[in-house]
């Protein structure tokens, strides 16, 4: 425990995965220029950083791979680099990667490296990288990004030459900057192991002094490729409950306290102790209907359901005004994202009709939801209100937070859901392709796989976006996800702290990056 911050002990929050067993990561579109504060002066030097996360006890680790939790990614983008990150709206910019490019077929990459070094002195090479990949690919072990880097034949893949790579892929793969950029896919030296007690990257800093599940503290490195960072050093301290991140803040034991409640947020807006700053669109907040099973099972009913919502209540509701409305879409203001659509709206007369029509006029429908997540139960309740306006009776069940995102992923009819930023590219392949293991809503069309295999062999980006575009109205006009807000992510700064960035959703490259960051 932390000796500063006794009696704290609930787990931190998972990271956004691929398995819906931990959607808690989360993000916003919109441009990267936008600093908190920045025009505050020119940036200064020096200086240590506290930053307050929820942890994840003594099992805490360094090691890239094993990143689950907001701060063990936060830990692992400070010490180590991937070949690329998402930009704010989720594409793929170059990191230690300087270029990528594709044969005609989209099924072989050459990747090339920019000059850069480990902490050690060594460079950044072709062997590193393709050590980092079949260490997290090896099927003995549970990385993180394994199943992102599934596409490519790492037996067949070669470096060729010290800052080039041929990947080899098993299927073309348009989207292969998304791999690169991977949650987890971080660079570690060749032969790397162990990385508790002195663990080498090539990240902004480098390691100094780490306890787990109390404190990491790492030193700026001189010799970042991407310029040496503005502070002296950074430390992650681990504070569990929300009140002692806050606290804690307030009385200056740290400068940044990540995830904060929005009720903390409107309490301490704008009184000038502290700096708020939300992030967003960020997690998507939604209703799964399973597609193949009575009553959702008829397209009629769904649309019904998209018509009982009244998002902005919802919003109001659940997330206590802190998000936006939905349109039943996933990724709001990332790439890719139908924007054109018509922003639904609550028609209780037109949904009666619709339910009138598929036999269900009098329907029951049990919704499944849990303590799992913040705003989930309290969803529930007002959705159930919305529901009876429109002569549907909804029996809400509370779920166990243990086992919450199993339980739902093949069983009921209705529950509450919650996704982290991802590209939309990987919401659909993990989601809504035939053969995705977490496909909540059920959503079973070949003729939509063969849409993903299309966008996935279009070397066109502006006719792979007319792809996307197409399966976006189809999810549009009868998908299983009634998305019905993005709620802001909300982090908390001491008025020191400048060049935070305000645009960028959690697991992005500018979300809890601390090399641009300076105490003023």
């Amino acid at each position: 425990m932390n000796e500063r911050f006794p009696g704290l002990r609930r787990r931190g929050f998972l990271a956004a995965t691929s398995g819906a067993a931990a959607l808690a990561l989360v993000g916003c579109g919109g441009g990267t220029d936008d600093k908190a504060d920045s025009a505050s002066g020119t940036p200064k030097r020096g200086g240590r950083l506290r930053a307050a996360f929820a942890g994840g006890g003594a099992s805490e680790t360094l090691d890239p791979h094993l990143a689950n939790l907001f701060a063990d990614v936060a830990r692992a983008k400070a010490l180590f680099d991937k070949l690329a990150d998402y930009g704010a709206d989720l594409s793929a910019q170059p990191r230690l990667a300087e270029k990528w490019e594709s044969n005609k077929t989209l099924d072989r990459w050459q990747v090339t490296l920019r000059q850069a070094t480990f902490h050690n002195g060594k460079p950044v090479t072709a062997k590193d990288v393709l050590y980092s990949y079949r260490r997290i690919a090896d099927p003995k072990q549970a990385f993180r990004a394994k199943a992102s880097l599934e596409p490519i034949d790492l037996d067949a893949s070669r470096a060729t030459g010290e800052r080039s790579i041929e990947f080899v892929l098993k299927r073309p793969t348009a989207e292969f900057p998304n791999i690169l950029a991977a949650f987890g896919a971080y660079i570690v030296p060749e032969n790397a192991t162990g990385f508790d007690k002195k663990p080498v990257g090539s990240g902004p800093f480098r390691f100094v002094s780490f306890a787990p599940g109390r404190s990491a503290v790492f030193r700026r490195y001189d010799e970042y490729w991407d310029g040496a960072p503005l502070l002296d050093e950074i430390e992650f301290v681990v504070a569990n409950e929300e009140s002692a991140r806050v606290n804690a803040l307030l009385g200056g034991q740290v400068e940044y306290a990540h995830e904060l409640n929005p009720t903390t947020a409107r309490a301490h807006e704008g009184k000038g102790q502290i700096e708020i700053v939300r992030l967003r669109n960020s997690a998507m907040q939604a209703f799964c209907m399973k597609t193949d099973r009575a009553p959702f099972d008829d397209k009629r009913v769904r649309e019904a359901f998209f018509l009982i919502a009244d998002r902005q209540e919802l919003v109001d509701g659940a997330l206590s005004g802190a998000g936006e409305v939905g349109n039943d879409l996933f990724g709001k203001g990332y790439e890719y994202y139908a924007a054109d659509l018509p922003q639904r709206a609550q028609d209780l007369e037109k949904a009666r009709a619709l339910l009138k029509q598929a036999g269900a006029e009098k329907l029951k429908v049990t919704l499944d939801t849990s303590a799992v997540a913040a705003g989930f139960t309290e969803a529930a309740g007002i959705f159930r209100d919305q529901a009876a306006k429109a002569g549907v009776t909804i029996d809400v069940k509370m779920g166990s937070k243990d086992s919450y995102w199993s339980d739902i992923l093949d069983g009921g009819t209705l529950c509450c859901y919650r996704s982290g930023a991802m590209p939309i590219e990987a919401h659909i392949s993990q989601r809504l392709l035939t053969d995705s293991t977490t496909n909540a809503t059920k959503w079973q069309h070949k003729d939509f796989d063969a849409l993903y295999q299309q966008a996935q062999s279009t070397r066109d980006k502006t006719e792979r976006a007319a792809v996307y575009e197409r399966m976006q109205r189809r999810l549009y006009a009868e998908g299983g996800f009634l998305v019905w807000g993005f709620a802001d992510w909300i982090i908390g700064t001491a008025r020191t702290v400048k060049g935070v960035e305000t645009k960028a959703p959690a697991n992005t490259l500018d979300w809890a990056r601390f090399d641009k960051v300076w105490l003023a």
